[in-house]
């Protein structure tokens, strides 16, 4: 990457902004004070806090996770489709943080120290912000490129990128395209290229399907029914009681403090942490049993509007899931011919909406209950944990692995962690034979037609 596409890069993704003076990122040797209640931030956490070893090397991989079943197994592809970096809240969220910092900066009595840090904090973020990526993000794509580059030196190598044989894709957004440059450039500063640039395509037809997807959009995503679920637990004890111990520790009246603001609250002490790197006062708010409340009501939303609570939520991820079996099916097919594979890697950068329909539908954090309502109390141990699945720069790896003569292997990494397919478990290894994962996937891959599936209303067939 040039010194002029970097400067353009690092200028999207500041320019305009409120970039505080206050704001501070940790340097070298430091040791971040690090909120308790940090593992509870769903999607707006960090990606430290699903992989700690990374708080202390952010460069640091476990190559022996990969565990090939043989040690003459070669990596042949990479699929990466990764969220993009730690961004700045959308102006929607600002305008929640700022009502509620209203509320605590007028109406707070108390005079603990923490309570006086608060309503001397100084609201700087701003309505055209919007999502924007930070340099925390630009650093996230950076760093998951070098360690990439570690974990599947075969694959993800210079020589490969200089031959064309690495894509990308990404959606429109500014914060994903900034992604994919701040991913690229973690690339060429590594291998010190300086003579190149380095293509992108934008594709939101597999990237944003979700905007495209009709029945989703007016069956789920315009349908206030469609999340009922997620509001009667807002409207439930454990949520009351969340609220009301919020009110009582900032000393304001019960009924000024409402759901809407006590997610801008848990939002403002998880922005100041992934941002800044710090403990903001806004933390002391709540304790750890707070957040874990907060944690379901976040997770109860996701799992209604893009996970297993309605069934178009994964379906409309069919596009990119045909996509992903097109690539990998056309890797094994050139290598099995004795041609060179052409795309060794594709790094594919989207959304949390984008990875959370795509795991969805192949099966991956499936509890044997639904999320409802009711079931807070039992649901402690859930496999559907956001935080754990898509904080920020998330990914989802597809390995292809050639072990000896037709023994062509897929493995599945969420977060650079090794996880088993569903339904395949039983073969006590997280790397199956690639045939035996088309097998169990045989379903989807004859049908999930995008264009049927998020058709709201079927033409009947003539008889």
């Amino acid at each position: 990457m040039t010194n002029a596409l970097w400067k353009s890069l690092y200028f999207a993704t500041i320019t305009g902004l409120s970039w505080c003076s206050c704001c501070y990122d940790a340097g070298p040797g430091e040791n971040p004070n690090i909120p308790a209640i940090a593992q509870y931030f769903s999607t707006k956490g960090r990606y430290e806090e699903v992989n700690p070893y990374l708080i202390n090397d952010i460069l640091a991989v476990n190559s022996s996770a990969l565990q090939p079943p043989s040690p003459q197994c070669r990596q042949i592809h990479l699929t990466a489709i990764v969220r993009h970096g730690t961004r700045y809240p959308t102006a929607k969220n600002v305008k929640k943080m700022q009502d509620v910092h209203r509320v605590v900066r007028n109406s707070t009595g108390g005079r603990d120290s923490w309570l006086r840090e608060i309503r001397d904090w100084r609201m700087w973020y701003t309505e055209d912000m919007d999502g924007r990526l930070v340099r925390k993000g630009v650093d996230d794509l950076r760093h998951l490129a070098v360690r990439l580059s570690k974990l599947f030196p075969s694959l993800v190598a210079e020589e490969k990128l200089r031959g064309g044989r690495i894509k990308f894709i990404t959606s429109s957004k500014h914060r994903c395209v900034n992604s994919t440059l701040s991913f690229i450039a973690g690339l060429t500063e590594a291998w010190a290229i300086r003579d190149m640039e380095v293509e992108h395509a934008v594709n939101d037809a597999l990237m944003r399907f979700f905007d495209k997807c009709t029945k989703f959009l007016e069956e789920v995503d315009k349908n206030p029914s469609a999340l009922i679920e997620a509001d009667k637990f807002k409207r439930g004890p454990e949520m009351k009681r969340v609220q009301e111990k919020l009110a009582d520790r900032l000393d304001v009246p019960y009924h000024l403090i409402t759901y809407d603001l006590v997610e801008a609250a848990f939002y403002l002490c998880a922005y100041e942490f992934a941002i800044k790197t710090v403990n903001s006062p806004w933390c002391r708010l709540f304790d750890q049993k707070d957040a874990q409340v907060m944690e379901f009501a976040l997770d109860l939303k996701q799992f209604w509007k893009r996970a297993y609570g309605h069934d178009i939520n994964s379906k409309s991820s069919c596009i990119l899931f045909h996509d992903v079996f097109s690539r990998l099916d056309k890797a094994v097919t050139e290598h099995n011919s004795g041609r060179e594979v052409t795309e060794a890697v594709t790094v594919q950068v989207g959304h949390a909406e984008t990875l959370l329909p795509l795991l969805t539908l192949l099966g991956f954090f499936k509890d044997s209950r639904p999320l409802t309502s009711a079931n807070y109390a039992t649901q402690t141990h859930r496999s559907f944990r956001t935080s754990r699945m898509i904080p920020y720069a998330a990914n989802f790896l597809l390995v292809l692995y050639d072990c000896g003569g037709e023994d062509i292997r897929l493995q599945p990494l969420v977060n650079e962690q090794p996880i088993a397919f569903p339904g395949l478990m039983d073969q006590g290894e997280s790397m199956p034979l690639y045939e035996d994962v088309k097998r169990q996937y045989q379903e989807l891959l004859q049908g999930c037609d995008f264009e049927t599936v998020c058709e709201l209303f079927k033409t009947p067939t003539e008889g």
